[in-house]
């Protein structure tokens, strides 16, 4: 049953699986584990940015594709749901009819982006997409009538999923079940459906075409694969799992706007948890949104505590001092690179 879950990709390292069981435990308990909001928010997060960065990972790691418009399809997923709140009434046939369309804009348009880009350089298929996401978040920025703007749009959800909503009264081990549980198992459980999923193509045989066309494109055409479509598909794929990850942060936040979907900044965060994880490896999409997340999440309030017990001596309070967690942030990221170029994942699987 494992063997099929994973489709025989194991993690190959007792530390690493060590690790991989430790984040599923702490994900799947975290109502029960952290009261809080904000353990709840950021446990969500690290749901939703797996399948996020995992979906990257399939372009960049396993295909070689470098794309700058992966937050783009992010977007169209939160936008499409969340528009689809807004606008109609909260059921569940909006969330479903937002969500089709949102795949169906994102297939369409990362279908035309590879056809038309694929077969030039990879430098200049990332020029070309980072063009096109730039223009997509101005274009959301500018529509304000539609999208709410800079401003965005705050939606309701579905009665089950609301904070005030009861599934049964009394609690579980002190937790009651209110719907801001529930759509967090369901962010929870659609995102291990999604990463398993992605586990699953990159184990098939498309998935090791995929691979060969990354170490030697051109060795892969003469063996007759038609890279182009073979990567187009791919761009195709990691345009859907990206959309999904959109309309499940949607679904937990109840907004949506440029800044939580598409900002650059959150290009460079998934081009981070990959590399920090290890390309070419799903797994690394796990560990390294994990980390990643935790650390601009807890980060700045750790050096506060560290600042605060360090006063008296000369420099380190200051150098500690919370608002330079960004500095700190960058120099854990080099350090990452430093001591694991391949990532996690793969100094793990090495050892």
């Amino acid at each position: 049953m494992l063997t099929q879950l994973l489709s025989g990709d194991f993690p190959r390292s007792r530390a690493l699986t060590a690790i991989l069981i430790a984040i599923f435990v702490l994900l799947a308990l975290a109502p029960f584990l952290f009261p809080g909001t904000k353990p709840l928010n950021v446990a969500a997060k690290i749901c939703y940015f797996i399948v996020l960065v995992a979906s990257y990972d399939l372009l960049l790691g396993y295909t070689g594709i470098v794309s700058f418009a992966h937050t783009m399809f992010f977007g169209i997923g939160g936008y499409g749901v969340g528009l689809a709140l807004y606008n109609w009434d909260a059921s569940w046939l909006a969330v479903l009819a937002g969500l089709v369309v949102a795949l169906a804009v994102s297939i369409v348009l990362s279908l035309v982006i590879g056809l038309v880009s694929l077969r030039v350089r990879t430098i200049f298929f990332a020029m070309i997409t980072l063009a096109v996401a730039s223009a997509f978040a101005i274009l959301a920025s500018q529509l304000s009538s539609l999208t709410g703007g800079e401003d965005g749009r705050s939606f309701s959800v579905p009665t089950l999923l609301r904070p005030s909503f009861r599934l049964f009264e009394g609690e579980v081990l002190g937790v009651a079940f209110t719907g801001r549980i529930v759509v967090y198992y369901l962010v929870f459980f659609l995102s291990l459906a999604l990463f398993l999923t992605m586990i699953r193509i990159v184990n098939s045989p498309f998935g090791r075409v995929l691979q060969a066309i990354r170490e030697n494109t051109f060795r892969a055409e003469a063996i007759g694969y038609r890279t182009v479509v073979y990567r187009t598909i791919a761009n195709c794929l990691g345009a859907g799992m990206a959309t999904m990850a959109g309309a499940l942060m949607a679904l937990w936040l109840r907004y949506i706007g440029p800044d939580t979907s598409l900002s650059f900044a959150i290009m460079i965060d998934i081009l981070l948890m990959v590399v920090i994880g290890g390309m070419g490896t799903m797994y690394g999409a796990a560990i390294g949104a994990t980390i990643f997340i935790l650390a601009q999440n807890y980060l700045q309030s750790l050096m506060g505590l560290a600042s605060k017990s360090l006063e008296g001596l000369p420099l380190l309070p200051k150098l500690l001092h919370p608002d330079r967690w960004l500095l700190w942030l960058g120099v854990l990221f080099i350090l990452s690179v430093y001591f694991f170029p391949t990532g996690i994942v793969g100094k793990l699987r090495r050892k």
